[in-house]
């Protein structure tokens, strides 16, 4: 088991899904990204959906939380959900914990396959918090974008996901990079969405990066693969190199939220960038 910073860390797989495979890789032609990720008959790419969870230090975190079950059926159809995706009950269950034991969560943005399980549907059809004793953690300034965001980003968010967080006052609102918690820092990226936050977890001898959208698989570890999703495309890359750097140089675990082999691994330069050194287990 993979512990940093007195955390147990477990990764939590909330199934499967599809998005076109040329907007996931941006201005990378199709004869090179279908060689990575084959598409379906409708160009369509497999993802995962992954959560970190930390257990440790009297409380458990969750670092973001999939998609959801708000999904109308036309939804589920368009991104291919599967079949076998995990409910957070048994997902949880399997590491002891129920919703109730989820004491914070960090939404590192708002787009809906990362928020989207902040929230559920009760009775009446309404969308409630859905881990009730958490408090939830998300970037002032991404907060404010998801609000108002702009034409081309605006279908990434759903404001069931967020609004009944703040109905609930149970959202908790950061303002840049920082130290969370003792050995959590979270890092602010503006390229993919604007104030998407990083989650860093280190301790003297091992450091834990969860990439978020700034690095969504292993096959974006080339600094100029990046998504038609990101609203500032030059700026990812920027950022990208810069981090990618630091992970090489310290040989610091990356957590891939969307690649559907690789959970998590440390890297190596390599001839287009960097690329895959040691493929690292995480329960």
């Amino acid at each position: 088991m993979l512990k940093i910073s007195n955390y147990q860390i477990h990764s939590i797989d909330w199934g499967r899904f599809r998005l076109d495979g040329g907007v996931f890789f941006g201005a990378l032609p199709k004869s090179l990204w279908s060689q990575l990720i084959a598409p379906d008959s409708s160009n369509r790419i497999e993802l995962a959906m992954r959560s970190l969870l930390l257990k440790g230090r009297k409380k458990n975190i969750l670092v973001d939380c999939g998609i959801g079950t708000k999904l109308t059926d036309s939804q589920k159809s368009e991104y291919a959900l599967s079949p076998d995706n995990q409910s957070i009950d048994s997902s949880l269950g399997a590491l002891n914990l129920t919703r109730e034991d989820i004491h914070h969560v960090i939404l590192t943005h708002l787009h809906f396959d990362h928020a989207g399980g902040a929230t559920e549907l009760n009775g009446l059809g309404e969308a409630i918090p859905t881990f009730p004793e958490a408090t939830y953690h998300i970037q002032r300034k991404n907060l404010l974008h998801a609000q108002k965001p702009f034409d081309r980003d605006k279908n990434s968010f759903n404001k069931a996901d967020f609004l009944p967080l703040i109905n609930n006052r149970v959202l908790k609102l950061c303002a840049g990079s920082a130290e969370l918690f003792p050995g959590l820092d979270i890092m602010v990226y503006n390229g993919h969405t604007i104030g998407q936050q990083i989650v860093k977890l280190s301790d003297r001898h091992k450091t834990l990066i969860y990439c978020g959208d700034l690095i969504p698989t292993s096959h974006h570890l080339v600094p100029h693969h990046v998504t038609a999703y990101d609203l500032y495309p030059e700026l990812s890359v920027e950022e990208k190199k810069a981090l990618l750097s630091r992970a090489a140089k310290k040989n610091w675990i990356l957590f891939f939220q969307h690649d559907p082999r690789i959970k998590a691994c440390t890297i190596m330069e390599s001839t287009s960038g960097y690329a895959v050194k040691d493929i690292i287990p995480i329960d």
